[in-house]
């Protein structure tokens, strides 16, 4: 179990999340609670430590995929749910898990909505410093 501090950018430097101003991220390595390129650049640093890690889209949201990008009837969303393009919504799969989606696009007849994650397809950049190790393996 690992306590770190950690930025994340995109490559172009466009922060997409930290852990300044809150408590540090706590997890333990190797379970996959964080990406897996994350994981694997802290295994064997010691606390104290401060790096910078470019994460390959393969080892943190995977490649971007077409068929995460879907149409359906208008008719198959809530009347009263107010859309616009941009806004996170979850969907249940058909195993009755909650799948998060983001609409792209609609008209009066149709729902267009991606499930591929935000960040899906992107490097991603992490400046860590590993704090502590709370418990070893």
């Amino acid at each position: 179990i690992v306590r770190i501090n950690y930025t994340g950018r995109l490559t172009d430097g466009t922060q997409f999340d930290t852990s300044a101003g809150r408590e540090p991220l706590q997890f333990t390595l190797g379970t996959g609670e964080v990406i897996p390129g994350l994981d694997a650049h802290l295994e064997g640093m010691e606390p104290g430590a401060k790096s910078t890690v470019t994460i390959p889209p393969e080892a943190a949201y995977g490649p971007r995929r077409d068929d995460a990008i879907q149409t359906i009837d208008r008719a198959g969303v809530p009347p009263d749910l107010a859309l616009e393009v941009g806004k996170q919504l979850q969907a249940r799969t058909s195993s009755g898990a909650l799948l998060p989606i983001t609409v792209i696009d609609f008209d009066d007849n149709v729902v267009k909505f991606d499930a591929n994650h935000p960040l899906a397809g992107k490097a991603l950049v992490f400046e860590v410093e590993l704090l502590e190790i709370v418990k070893a393996a």
